[in-house]
C-alpha cells in the first residue's frame, strides 16, 4: 500500500501526505473559516502551512487550533527579505496563530536570484531565521519559490531544510529537474498548487498526480468543508493512476498547453515593464483571494501597464512555452474589466 506519511528530509518532521493550505482562508467570513479548519483537524490533518501574506489566515488558523487543541505541524512564511525584518514577522506569526512555537518557517516566493541573494547574504532573512531558531522559537527553515532555477541554486547551497515547488498536472518539471536534486541532499519536499492555482477542477486526478511523486508533501487549500471532503477522500483512497487518468492528464495539458503561464518569468524584462506572470495569473488569484485584489495594487497596478502593451513579441520569443502573450493579456484585461463592471 502506499505509504500514507512522508518524512521531511533531514528535518524530523514527518506528517501525512496531504497538508491544509491556509491562502483560501481569506475568502470566507471568519466563523465559516474557522469551522473548516476545526473540521480538517477533526479529520485528521496534522500539517497546516500559511503565510504573513494570507491576511486573515493565520488568525483563523490560531483560532481553530485554540478551539480543537489539536497538535500539528506548524509551517508559516514570510516574505521580508532582512533578519529584523523577518525576525519581526516571526513574532507576528506566533501571535496570531496563538502558539509559542512555529515547526517550519521559510522565507516565501523568492522570485529571482537576487531576492535570494539578500535572503542568505549579511543582514539577510535567513540571518534572522537563524535566531529565532536560536531563541527556540522556529524548529526549522525553508523557502519557497515559483522558479525551478531559483530552487536549484537554494538546493544546491544547501542553507535550508525544506523546498517548497509548484508541481502537478500543469506543473510536473520539478519531478526531474528539483526533486531528485533535494532528496539527494536530505531536504523535506513541499508541494504547492497541485490544481495549478485553481485552474484545474479534477480534484481526484490532480491529486493522485501529485501524490504519485513518492516522498513529497502536497499541499492543497479550501475554504469549504466540502472541498476538504473530496480531498480527503482523494487521500484515503488509491492513488495509482490507470490508462483512463494518463489519457485525461495528457487531454489537460495540451488544453492548457498555449494558455497556463508557468510563473517561470523568462519573459522578463519587458519593454513596457508589465509584470506578466502577475496578469496572466489574476483569474486564479481571484478566485483563490477574491475580486477585491483587482482594485488593489500590486494586482491594480500591473492592469494598468499591461493596457500599454506595445505587442513589440520579445516576451514571445523568450518564453519556452511559445505562449500568445500579447493576445493572452488581452484577453485577462477583458476579463477584469468585464469582472469589475459586474461588481
Amino acid at each position: 500500500m502506499t505509504d500514507k506519511r512522508v518524512a521531511l528530509g533531514r528535518t524530523g518532521l514527518t506528517a501525512k501526505r496531504l497538508g491544509f493550505g491556509g491562502i483560501p482562508l481569506q475568502r470566507v467570513e471568519e466563523a465559516e473559516a474557522v469551522e473548516v479548519v476545526c473540521h480538517a483537524l477533526r479529520q485528521g490533518i496534522d500539517f497546516i502551512d500559511t503565510a504573513r501574506a494570507y491576511t486573515t489566515s493565520e488568525r483563523r488558523i490560531g483560532l481553530a487550533l485554540k478551539e480543537t487543541g489539536k497538535k500539528v505541524v506548524l509551517a508559516s512564511k514570510s516574505a521580508d527579505r532582512t533578519a529584523d525584518g523577518i525576525r519581526a514577522e516571526v513574532d507576528k506569526s506566533l501571535k496570531d496563530l496563538q502558539v509559542d512555537f512555529i515547526h517550519l518557517y521559510q522565507c516565501h516566493f523568492v522570485k529571482d536570484e537576487a531576492a535570494y541573494a539578500q535572503i542568505i547574504g549579511p543582514g539577510g532573512a535567513l540571518e534572522g531565521l537563524k535566531k529565532a531558531r536560536e531563541e527556540g522559537l522556529i524548529g526549522h527553515i525553508g523557502l519557497t519559490s515559483h522558479s525551478l532555477d531559483v530552487l536549484k541554486t537554494v538546493v544546491q547551497d544547501g542553507h535550508f531544510e525544506t523546498i517548497m515547488a509548484c508541481f502537478g498536472i500543469l506543473e510536473p518539471k520539478a519531478r526531474e529537474e528539483v526533486f531528485p536534486l533535494a532528496r539527494d541532499r536530505g531536504m523535506g519536499i513541499l508541494a504547492m498548487k497541485p490544481f495549478a492555482g485553481g485552474v484545474l477542477d479534477q480534484a481526484e486526478l490532480a491529486l493522485k498526480y501529485s501524490f504519485s511523486e513518492p516522498g513529497v508533501l502536497v499541499l492543497a487549500g479550501v475554504e469549504h468543508k466540502y472541498l476538504f471532503d473530496q480531498n480527503w477522500a482523494v487521500f484515503q483512497g488509491q492513488w495509482s493512476l490507470d490508462d483512463a487518468d494518463n489519457q485525461a492528464i495528457e487531454a489537460l495539458r495540451q488544453e492548457f498547453d498555449k494558455s497556463f503561464c508557468r510563473r517561470c518569468d523568462y519573459c522578463q524584462p519587458c519593454t513596457e515593464d508589465i509584470p506578466i506572470q502577475v496578469v496572466l495569473g489574476l483569474p486564479s488569484q481571484v478566485k483563490r483571494m477574491g475580486h477585491e485584489i483587482l482594485t488593489r495594487s500590486p494586482r491594480k497596478d500591473a492592469l494598468e501597464k499591461a493596457r500599454n502593451c506595445s505587442e513589440c513579441g520579445e516576451c514571445m520569443a523568450r518564453c519556452p512555452y511559445d505562449l500568445p502573450i500579447p493576445d493572452l493579456l488581452k484577453e485577462r484585461i477583458r476579463w477584469a474589466d468585464e469582472l469589475l463592471a459586474s461588481i
